[in-house]
C-alpha cells in the first residue's frame, strides 16, 4: 500500500486523518481509492474534467506528477504521495 500525506485543509473530510494507506497502480487509482475512503475528497483535488486541478500539487516521491505522467504515474507500494493545495496571498 503507498502512503498518502494529506494537508490540513483535506484533514476536514478525512476525519482528522494526516495520512493513509491505499492500495492503486496509478496516481488516479489512488485518488480513487481515497475519494472510496473519504466520499468527495476527490472534488477537491480535479477539474470537472477529471485532471488535476491547477491549485493542487501531487508529489509522488518529492516529485511532481505533473512533470511525470499525471495521473497516470505508476505507484509502488514503497511510494509516498503527498497533496499540496497551492498557497496564495502574503504581503
Amino acid at each position: 500500500m503507498s502512503t498518502v500525506k494529506l494537508p490540513p485543509v483535506l484533514r476536514k473530510l478525512s476525519g482528522g486523518t494526516k495520512q493513509v494507506d491505499v492500495e492503486g497502480a496509478t496516481i488516479g487509482d489512488i485518488l480513487d481509492a481515497l475519494d472510496r475512503k473519504y466520499p468527495t475528497i476527490k472534488n477537491q483535488l480535479l477539474t470537472e474534467d477529471g485532471q488535476i486541478a491547477r491549485f493542487v500539487n501531487i508529489y509522488l516521491n518529492d516529485e511532481d506528477v505533473r512533470f511525470i505522467q499525471g495521473l497516470v504515474t505508476p505507484v509502488s507500494a514503497s511510494d509516498t504521495i503527498v497533496i499540496l493545495p497551492a498557497m496564495s496571498g502574503g504581503k
